[in-house]
This record gives structure tokens, C-alpha cells and sequence, in this order.
């Protein structure tokens, strides 16, 4: 949560437009749950257990992170002036829907919550597993929007008086979501 990626570039467009913060990060939280609650439910051992259904989810969402990489890079968010903060119709669902769409198309997501949540799960222990990991997945779904509402609420605070900045900032993040696009599809096509 910690390491700059798609859900940090998402929140630091939203901060960048002065606008959307809470509604972003909010969306990208929702993924964060339904993750947990999947891997909690033992879904997630039967869509890992499917090389096709990772595929078509890492192609599906290495797409979407492609779109949304090269729309801020084209069109890199502006700082909004004062008394523009403002919600355009449909704009507040907007926001949460693509919040959500980053953090669920990204298959990394799912794959960290199916990897690492079972193994601080004790099969002994006086809550059942799937009580464990969501107990788990809520700690780290609260750590990631304390993370992210930094991040938007700082790209806000610190580039919002310096809009050239906030260009470069946008279209470094919307490379790196190219990047991160491109190594997810990589890593489907190159053999291992």
C-alpha cells in the first residue's frame, strides 16, 4: 500500500482536481472489502486455481490501467480553482465507480489477499478462517485508506498551486500506469 502504483495515481488525480478524494479512495476501498470477502469466502482458491480466470482478469484489467494511463497522460488533471469544486451531474458515482474498476482490475490486489492473508490465519485459533482473514483484510483495507487519503489530500495540498507540477505529476503516473499495464500483460505471454 505503500509502493506508488495505479490506486496512488488514482488518488493523486483526484487530489490534482481538488475534488473526488473521498469518493476515489472510497471506491478503491470497496474493491480492497469485496477482495477480502472473496479470498474469506474460498472463492479466490478457485479462481487461483484457474489459469484462465487470472488471465482474462490480468488481460481485463491490464487494459483498463492501459486506458486510464494514457488518458492522463493526454488529458493529465488540472488543479481546479478556487470555487470550482464543484460536482458536474454524475461526477460523485463517476469517481467511486472508477476508483473501484482501478483497484478490482488489478489483479494484484486479489493475488496479494489470496497469497498473504491465509498465512496469518491459525486454523486453531478461537475465530474460523474466514472470520481471520476478513478481520485481516479490515486492518488492511483501513491501512490502505489512511495511506491513499494522505496521498490524494497531499497531491491536492502540494500541487494544486503549482499546476505544471501537477501535469508532470499526472502524466509520470499515468507512464507508470502504462508500465504496470505492460508488465501485467508480460507476464501473461512471456513463458515462466
Amino acid at each position: 500500500m505503500v509502493t506508488p502504483g495505479a490506486d496512488w495515481a488514482y488518488a493523486m488525480a483526484a487530489g490534482i482536481r481538488n475534488r473526488g478524494v473521498v469518493l476515489a479512495v472510497t471506491g478503491l476501498l470497496l474493491d480492497h472489502l469485496t477482495a477480502t470477502l472473496i479470498v474469506a469466502a474460498g472463492v479466490g482458491t478457485l479462481i487461483a486455481g484457474t489459469p484462465m480466470a487470472l488471465t482474462v482478469i490480468t488481460v481485463t484489467g491490464s487494459a483498463y490501467l492501459a486506458w486510464l494511463g494514457a488518458s492522463m497522460i493526454i488529458h493529465p488533471p488540472v488543479p481546479a480553482l478556487a470555487g470550482q469544486e464543484h460536482y458536474e451531474p454524475g461526477e460523485r458515482l463517476q469517481w467511486l465507480v472508477k476508483g473501484f474498476g482501478v483497484s478490482g482490475l488489478n489483479p494484484k490486489v486479489f493475488l496479494l489477499f489470496l497469497a498473504l492473508l491465509p498465512q496469518f490465519t491459525d486454523p486453531l485459533g478461537a475465530w474460523p478462517v474466514p472470520l481471520q482473514i476478513v478481520a485481516l483484510g479490515l486492518v488492511h483495507t483501513f491501512s490502505c485508506g489512511v495511506v491513499y487519503l494522505s496521498v490524494g489530500f497531499g497531491a491536492r495540498a502540494v500541487l494544486r498551486a503549482r499546476p505544471n507540477a501537477a501535469r508532470f505529476v499526472s502524466r509520470a503516473s499515468g507512464a507508470v500506469m502504462l508500465i504496470i499495464a505492460a508488465v501485467l500483460i508480460l507476464e501473461q505471454v512471456v513463458p515462466q
